[in-house]
């Protein structure tokens, strides 16, 4: 391991990436402690650096050769990305570097955001929840992360810092393929904000997987529904779909069809058909297309139904 600057704190250790041939490539290591340090030193890389918050993905890839980066900046003990606060103004606001674990077993998160809450304990076992950061499900940018379509369906945003300043941008903007996002050379991910919930309103994620635990989704569905003041009709609605495209995606089309609509069976299971329309899946070992198409139509009308219920919860106290 070799050192990325004298003035970058630095853990008493070697780390290495084994090779295919046996051989071992050593890699760069930084930790620094403040945002404007890490952007520097990520900025000199020349776009081979990663950052590491929880690691549970990088050390994987690392391990397997799937990535071989020549500088890991681990990010952990930056302020700023250990946020996890929220107030009625700015909503939740978590950092980059906050663990699943953190988020859900935050109290203000089980009770306004449960969506998310729960998808943090859907990631992999309890160890894994301890270790990763729910900026690192989102940068890692996996068409199947669990954390992802309940920020979206919630209306999130994010907030990146690089070179140039801060930005903020959408969350459903933030992906641009698998494994690819808009981050460019030297930009860190710094903040997720979730804006505070609606009156009349609830969210619900659900997935499919194989195995009963420790597996990814086959299909995942986000859903938020905000009703009117006399609870007959849909305000608004927020529909993301994970594992079923390049990227996690919106059903516009299922959102816009809810609008004005009695928040009943029949409307749901159109909604459903509706969503549907916005997959693009593929087909591999774990499920074919087709199948995807179905899960979709049913985790949308099973989401739709547990936020509605979340929006009697509130009504009812």
């Amino acid at each position: 391991m070799r050192d990325a600057g004298k003035e970058t704190s630095h853990f008493p250790f070697r780390s290495y990436n084994k090779m295919e041939d046996d051989s071992v490539r050593e890699f760069e290591y930084a930790a620094p402690t403040s945002l404007q340090e890490a952007i520097d030193i990520l900025s000199r890389a020349n776009g081979e650096g990663r950052l590491l918050a929880g690691g549970t993905d990088l050390i994987a890839q690392m391990k397997e050769n799937r990535k071989r980066p020549e500088l890991v900046v681990d990010v952990k003990r930056i302020p700023e990305l250990n946020v996890l606060c929220c107030d009625e103004k700015q909503g939740l606001r978590v950092g980059a570097a906050v663990s699943c674990t953190r988020v859900g077993n935050f109290p203000p998160a089980r009770q306004h955001y449960q969506a998310l809450a729960e998808a943090c304990g859907l990631i992999g076992s309890v160890q894994i929840q301890n270790r990763a950061a729910v900026g690192g499900n989102i940068c890692n940018a996996t068409p199947s992360a669990d954390t992802v379509p309940p920020i979206l369906s919630y209306g999130g945003k994010l907030t990146i810092a690089g070179p140039n300043g801060c930005r903020e941008l959408p969350a459903e903007n933030f992906f641009v393929g698998p494994g690819q996002t808009v981050l460019a050379k030297g930009e860190i991910l710094v903040e997720i904000a979730v804006p505070t919930p609606p009156p009349h309103s609830g969210a619900a994620y659900l997935r499919f997987i194989p195995r009963e635990e420790m597996d990814i989704a086959v299909a995942g569905v986000g859903s938020f529904v905000q009703l009117t003041a006399d609870g007959r009709r849909c305000e608004q609605a927020r529909i993301a779909l994970a594992a079923v495209a390049p990227t996690p995606v919106r059903a516009r089309e299922a959102e816009a069809f809810l609008v004005g609509k009695a928040p009943d069976q029949a409307t749901f299971t159109q909604a459903g058909e509706l969503a549907a329309r916005a997959a693009q899946p593929i087909s591999d070992v774990r499920g074919s297309a087709a199948y995807r198409i179905e899960l979709v139509k049913v985790l949308t009308r099973r989401t739709l139904q547990k936020a509605l219920e979340r929006v009697s919860e509130q009504a009812t106290g």
